[in-house]
């Protein structure tokens, strides 16, 4: 028998959603997002580059603002209450102590009780080889909901007047192999295709294909191919980590 994938939790009010890129959420569970801001929670996005370095044919320093616009009406399109860029260098982000306590301040800042991030793991299931950025950002954002609550981990951002919080109860994690939850696409299915239609320059370079018609065969595609294990309903899935 196949494993069901429970319901995610929803005894939560406030999320901070910590990915790498412009699009790393679009891709992997803005459905999501669209369904838990109709329901009054308040999702926050944090990105820790402006994907500047997605584009071949754009230089960063015309790319970097352009990807920053479409991620802002993107996340508009789901409800997400703001958008925040770290500025690492997209590309080259690494896994170390700055990366964790520049999310462990935004935490601090935003008071989360869930975190979410992509796939932390060397690969997307298989031999499909995940990137350096994924990897650095996702098992930082994992590392930083416990640095977030210690104040002798980083005590300069108790300095700056950034109180601990150790109130992340769970760190869930999209776009793993490895799901243990998941959430109904279906209410927010439509909006998640608009969110990812708002990166409509990057969507341009990467498929000849008419971009909305892209955009909603892949998310047809991964979330449909849930649904076995989600009582037939199209599906959001996540890793759920509990602290």
């Amino acid at each position: 028998m196949t494993q069901q994938l429970e319901p995610m939790p929803t005894d939560w009010r406030r999320a901070l959603a910590v990915v790498a890129h412009p699009d790393d959420l679009e891709y992997g569970c803005a459905a999501a997002v669209a369904g838990w801001t109709d329901e009054g929670r308040e999702v926050t996005y944090l990105l820790a580059t402006r994907g500047e370095a997605g584009i071949d044919t754009i230089a960063p320093a015309e790319c970097a603002p352009l990807r920053e616009r479409e991620q802002r009406e993107s996340a508009a399109a789901v409800g997400a209450a703001a958008v925040e860029f770290l500025d690492h260098r997209d590309g080259v982000i690494e896994y170390g102590t700055a990366l964790r306590r520049d999310i462990a301040a935004a935490v601090r800042r935003h008071r989360p009780e869930l975190l979410i991030t992509l796939n932390h793991r060397d690969t997307w299931g298989g031999v499909a080889w995940n990137t350096p950025d994924h990897r650095a950002v996702g098992r930082a954002t994992l590392d930083a909901a416990g640095d977030a609550g210690n104040r002798w981990i980083f005590p300069e951002l108790g300095e700056q007047g950034l109180e601990p919080w150790d109130g992340v109860r769970w760190v869930a994690v999209a776009g793993t192999d490895r799901p243990t939850h998941a959430v109904d696409a279906t209410p927010g299915f439509e909006r998640s295709v608009q969110s990812l239609l708002a990166h409509r320059t990057y969507i341009e370079v990467l498929t000849d294909d008419d971009p909305e018609a892209y955009c909603r065969t892949f998310l047809t595609g991964t979330t449909g191919a849930a649904a076995e294990r989600f009582g037939g309903r199209p599906a959001v899935t996540f890793e759920l980590f509990a602290r």
